[in-house]
């Protein structure tokens, strides 16, 4: 899939919630809901990692460590879309200034 499918279906996704949510709730979430949600979904994600090295134990840890991680993929990208910000290209110039700054610390 491209950056522009994973987006189209992320987008997807979120819409079937928007509906879900109204449905059960009268209204769809919020930005900062939906922030909310991310950082839960980061938080499982740290559970995972750590059961990974070994600290916790968590049945199926490779499986819920794939699903945390396109799921916290998922928020960022509802994210990204919620506040209007294009974030392949965001990524694209974040990845140019970090490859810049640490060109110039290794003196490259």
């Amino acid at each position: 899939m491209t950056t522009q499918e994973i987006q189209a279906r992320a987008k997807q996704v979120r819409a079937l919630y928007e509906k879900l949510a109204q449905k059960n709730y009268g209204r769809s979430w919020s930005r900062e809901e939906l922030m909310l949600g991310f950082v839960g979904d980061v938080g499982d994600l740290a559970k995972l990692a750590i059961a990974k090295e070994g600290v916790r134990d968590i049945s199926d840890a490779d499986q819920k460590l794939q699903h945390e991680l396109a799921d916290c993929l998922w928020s960022v990208l509802v994210l990204a879309d919620a506040y209007g910000i294009d974030i392949e290209a965001a990524f694209t110039r974040t990845m140019d200034q970090l490859e810049t700054r640490v060109n110039k610390e290794l003196d490259v």
